[in-house]
Formats: C-alpha cells, structure tokens, sequence
C-alpha cells in the first residue's frame, strides 16, 4: 500500500489564539486595579457563577476573568480569587 505523503495540518500557534481572543488588559474601577481575560466562547468549557448578575456563565458563551492587579495579599491569592463574569454585567458593575 503506497504511502500517503500529504502533510497533517499543523497546531495554531497559543498565540494565534490569544490574538484572536483579546489580550488580558488592566483596568482600574473605583480606585482599584484588576486584569481582565477574554475568554472565547470555543474556551469556555464549564459553568460559572457571575457575581454581577448572579447567574450562570455557561458553557459556549463568551465572558471574561476578572481578578484583583494590585491585591496586598501576593499573585497567587489574587489568582485563586478571579471571577468570570458575563461581559456586559463586567461593563456595567
């Protein structure tokens, strides 16, 4: 049997995808800092509680991650409290 020698499609690039989706930014609400992740609707793969709006982020819906920037307590607490939020409940709250 002759062998096939058509090339596999390659992995995008992690980076292609951040391009695609927005870049975490930094953005400072009522004298605190916090970063703020895109997240696709392709990324989002389980259910999440919105603090603004108080319902369910689904799977498939685009959103975002929220945690504190300028958090006393050190990165790995500031990580350990993000929160995804629904993009407009975000801009809103």
């Amino acid at each position: 049997m002759p062998r096939s020698h058509r090339r596999r499609p390659e992995r995008q690039d992690d980076s292609f995808e951040r391009l695609l989706n927005g870049f975490k930014r930094t953005e400072t609400r009522r004298g605190v800092e916090w970063t703020v992740q895109p997240v696709s609707a392709a990324q989002a793969q389980k259910t999440y509680s919105c603090p603004g709006c108080t319902h369910d982020v689904t799977p498939g819906v685009a959103h975002v991650v929220v945690w504190r920037a300028d958090g006393i307590l050190g990165d790995a607490a500031d990580l350990a409290a993000r929160r995804h939020w629904h993009t407009a409940c975000w801009r809103i709250g």
